[in-house]
């Protein structure tokens, strides 16, 4: 009975130091005060764009945020920029404690997922548009369709999610640029599993996308832009845009059509560290050097962006 004891003893010890092991203390996080952010300069706007992981969204219960793209334009500047956020980073809640950033709009609402974006990145954004993949899929397909070049990898993923064989155009096969339909431009845009950069690797698709579509638009006419305008403001799970506006954003975009969209994934790949928190895998932020390579991304016309 003692030799049992023992051996029961052992085990439990093992497994308390399996589950510490497993269980590592982030460090702690020091946002910036909402309140005293300057606001963006004049001539810069952003606009933040997220999509929940449910193909039909409720502005009363979102879901996870798996796509979270901050939209920059620069009317003085001449320049578009896009910014992606990582799901998986583990961020301050506005509760104090400490979770990753998917959870954000979901547990305290959109208002709170711009404060955690301008708050941890100094950017200051508080208009915001948040979609579900339904609603992404129907603007892209008023929009035409977008044409995306595939790795074979790539290509082989979305054969075995077995998108309809009339998704692409032609045909998917194997790597080769192809036509997406709205369905399977939002499949694409949610890979993770492919090509070994996980998370990184869907907010950079996201950007290949977004900056697609926008090339498509190089030569857009007013009516063109009105009619993309009505696409998206009839496809929203919620927002805090009025469609004044909707339309003065509008107006920058036409300001800045033919613009090659630049981009960035925040944070950098350098300043995230794994970490197992809350048994999940989640990614550690030095946000203080994010926020200095995000200041001088959004200032600067010769920066060495990250696609």
């Amino acid at each position: 009975m003692a030799k049992r004891m023992v051996c029961w003893l052992a085990a439990v010890l093992l497994m308390m130091s399996t589950v510490s092991a497993l269980a590592e203390t982030p460090r702690e996080i020091y946002p910036l005060d909402y309140d005293t952010l300057p606001e963006p300069r004049a001539g810069q706007y952003h606009y933040l764009m997220a999509c929940v992981d449910t193909w039909q969204g409720s502005a009363s219960n979102l879901g996870n945020t798996d796509g979270v793209l901050m939209v920059t334009l620069d009317v003085d500047a001449k320049r578009v920029m896009l910014t992606t956020f990582t799901r998986e980073m583990l961020v301050k809640r506005p509760d104090g404690g400490i979770g990753r950033f998917t959870y954000i709009a979901k547990n305290y609402g959109p208002e709170a997922l711009c404060e955690t974006v301008s708050t941890h990145f100094g950017a200051k954004v508080d208009k915001y548009i948040i979609f579900s993949m339904d609603n992404v899929q129907t603007i892209i397909d008023a929009m035409g369709g977008v044409y995306i070049t595939v790795t074979d990898a790539e290509a082989d993923y979305l054969n075995r999610y077995r998108i309809a064989r009339d998704a692409t155009t032609p045909s998917m096969d194997k790597a080769g640029t192809y036509l997406f339909t709205g369905h399977a431009a939002v499949i694409y845009m949610r890979i993770r599993k492919v090509g070994g950069d996980g998370d990184s690797g869907r907010t950079r698709r996201i950007r290949t996308v977004l900056s697609t579509l926008a090339g498509k638009y190089a030569q857009a006419s007013l009516d063109d832009a009105l009619q993309l305008l009505t696409a998206v403001s009839e496809n929203v799970v919620t927002t805090n845009m009025s469609m004044a506006d909707l339309l003065e954003a509008a107006g920058y975009a036409l300001e800045l059509r033919g613009v090659e969209p630049e981009g960035i994934q925040m944070p950098p790949e350098e300043a995230m560290e794994p970490i197992t928190y809350a048994g999940m895998a989640t990614r550690q932020v030095d946000f203080e050097y994010s926020r200095q390579v995000l200041s001088e991304f959004l200032e600067s016309q010769s920066f060495d962006v990250v696609e």
